[in-house]
């Protein structure tokens, strides 16, 4: 192995750090795809370790530049694609990797290179930086940081939900053989995709009621638009979980619901972040 200087890595900004992950991304993704075109069962070792070093390079990018705006990047549509993404993997190495879905990590892989390298490729979602934004109030940091990482559980939702319906259809055409056999058993993918909604929904479940907690003492600080869709987003999440849970939406149509509703939710982040550019910084209110 080549050896590597530490001051090759000394002058790298932000963006950088965030570039280097999305090629690792990327490498990931083209990892797994000329696996399956082989025919050969996933190598999760490589595709987990290529994972891992990209993570690696998004925190260090993450951690720059939020020591730069002065809190958690959240300031434009630029830094939540990348929160997201970042979320998704985070939990993907915890799951994964531990139930050993190595096809998850494939599927991880190609979400977090096409989030990540399409916020890197337009410069408009990252013309301007924010900083402050939360005006050094922890608890709206934690309600924003809670609602963008339960947005990474709805992509590892999606992703779970999509391996389901690549499962089903597999079974219901009767091509068990080729890329189909490395996908795990349906019954695995709904009880996964289950409990990923649970996590999912009480996370955004926290982080509203940590919001509300604060907004109750600034009511004019509230951005109504934001607050709207964020409540609907959770909503449509929450209806979902409890028709799960009744055993009213199950198999191909749960499955569907949870690919939908990731893309809608993903939609909704542009006018969230639009209004929020729209209206002067809250107030700082200093809770009792």
């Amino acid at each position: 192995m080549p050896y590597v200087r530490p001051s090759m890595f000394a002058g790298l900004t932000d963006r950088s750090w965030l570039w280097l992950a999305a090629e690792c991304y990327a490498v990931g993704l083209l990892l797994g795809t000329w696996s399956l075109l082989r025919g050969n069962r996933q190598s999760g070792i490589w595709i987990n370790l290529v994972i891992a070093t990209g993570y690696l390079f998004q925190v260090i990018g993450l951690w720059l530049r939020g020591r730069a705006v002065g809190g958690c990047p959240l300031g434009n549509t630029f830094e939540i694609f990348q929160f997201t993404a970042w979320s998704a993997i985070t939990l993907y190495l915890i799951v994964g990797v531990t139930f050993r879905l190595s096809l998850l990590g494939f599927f991880t892989s190609c979400l977090a290179a096409v989030v990540t390298l399409v916020s890197l490729s337009i410069p408009g979602w990252d013309a301007a930086r924010r900083e402050h934004i939360f005006g050094g109030n922890p608890w709206i940091e934690l309600h924003a940081a809670l609602a963008l990482f339960s947005y990474g559980v709805f992509a590892l939702l999606a992703l779970t939900s999509f391996m389901f319906l690549l499962r089903h259809y597999s079974l219901r055409h009767k091509h068990p053989g080729g890329s189909f056999a490395f996908l795990p058993s349906i019954l695995d993918l709904d009880h996964m995709s289950r409990r990923l909604l649970v996590i999912g929904v009480t996370l955004l479940t926290a982080s509203l009621a940590v919001g509300a907690a604060y907004w109750v003492r600034d009511i004019p600080s509230v951005n109504v638009t934001k607050l709207l869709l964020t409540v609907a987003v959770w909503l449509a999440y929450a209806v979902t979980l409890g028709l799960r849970l009744c055993g009213i939406l199950i198999a191909r149509r749960f499955a569907w619901t949870g690919v939908v509703l990731f893309g809608v939710a993903l939609l909704s982040l542009w006018p969230v972040d639009a209004s929020r550019h729209a209206l002067p910084p809250p107030a700082h209110v200093v809770p009792r």
